[in-house]
């Protein structure tokens, strides 16, 4: 018998990362290739004309699981009925803005998008937070949803953990589906600590630890660390564009992993509400190890933190929790 459609909101749908995106929802990619979908499409006015090009393109494009399509500038119409919900839009940081006026927009946003997806959003929608400063805003949004449960509120740093098994994967000229559980812990931003003490990759002899193959600690703890945490400004160097291609792929893996489940012995990075594992203040978006099952995830326990990490891990949850006090200063 076939699924009944799942609404997919995207924000922000006529711009880079969402032109990027909603083709993969449409295709199947997001929620799997036998899963109908009915995709909201929301963004600023001045964008209506460009979203409404978007529009003509995935019919014209005739995917055989796309249901339906709402493109529209009204926040109350492109939330009614959502059972996800990417959150792409927001206010970028232009040259000789404060950070604070970066926040006290986005906070904004935030905050009316939230507002509507509380009231008119289905039962138990899931909401994945893409726009920077993506932990702070995902948190906005939790503050002004009350009634959207904290599990259900989530931000990206699946790009960052896609991020790292690229690198190792390059640089053991390895297949990068065979490498895994690397993790991104903490903020979205170049403050994020990402670690292979715990990863993997499949070789002929059985799975190995990144760490032996590697061989080089001053890499892994030097370059490999600060390119992952820059590779953003570093495609903007090359591109002149963010990254918007990686981007929406890695939204789509975040989310079909959450509904889907992950496989069995792999777990993935995702920015979740902090119940204060691994000794990460309660209260903040952190990203941390989480597997999934049945929709729902849960944070990887027990993993053996060294110094090096312990350095780190506290040093991107300081830069969290003064961005968390800088937002909350935004609110009116």
């Amino acid at each position: 018998m076939a699924k009944e459609p799942v609404r997919v909101l995207v924000t922000g749908a006529a711009g880079q990362i969402g032109y990027a995106l909603v083709p993969m929802i449409a295709r199947g990619i997001m929620l799997g290739a036998d899963q109908p979908v009915i995709l909201h499409m929301l963004d600023i006015p001045p964008a209506a004309e460009a979203l409404n090009g978007v529009k003509m393109e995935l019919i014209d494009a005739a995917f055989p699981l796309l249901k339906g399509v709402v493109a529209t500038t009204d926040v109350v119409e492109g939330c009614a009925g959502v059972n996800i919900a990417v959150m792409v839009g927001g206010f970028p940081r232009k040259e000789g803005m404060e950070r604070k006026d970066v926040m006290s927009k986005n906070v904004s946003i935030y905050k009316s998008q939230a507002s509507a997806l509380e009231k008119h959003a289905a039962a138990n929608c899931k909401v994945l937070v893409v726009a920077n400063p993506a932990n702070t805003n995902a948190l906005i949004l939790k503050e002004f949803a009350p009634s959207i449960p904290e599990k259900n509120i989530t931000c990206l740093t699946r790009l960052d953990h896609n991020r790292a098994l690229g690198q190792i994967s390059e640089r053991l000229n390895v297949q990068v589906s065979d490498v895994k559980n690397a993790i991104i812990w903490g903020n979205h931003s170049s403050s994020q600590y990402p670690d292979v003490n715990h990863a993997t990759v499949k070789t002929p002899a059985g799975e190995k630890p990144v760490r032996e193959l590697v061989a080089n600690d001053e890499w892994l703890n030097g370059e490999f660390i600060a390119t992952v945490q820059q590779r953003g400004a570093a495609i903007i160097k090359a591109r002149k564009l963010s990254s918007a291609l990686s981007a929406a792929s890695s939204a789509c893996d975040h989310i079909r992993d959450w509904v889907l489940g992950t496989p069995e012995g792999t777990w993935v990075s995702m920015g979740v509400y902090s119940d204060g594992s691994y000794n990460v203040p309660a209260g903040l978006i952190y990203s941390f190890p989480v597997t999934c099952v049945s929709g729902e995830w849960k944070i990887v326990q027990g993993l053996h933190i060294d110094e090096f990490s312990r350095k780190k891990l506290d040093a991107t949850a300081e830069e969290l929790t003064e961005e968390k006090a800088l937002a909350y200063s935004c609110i009116s």
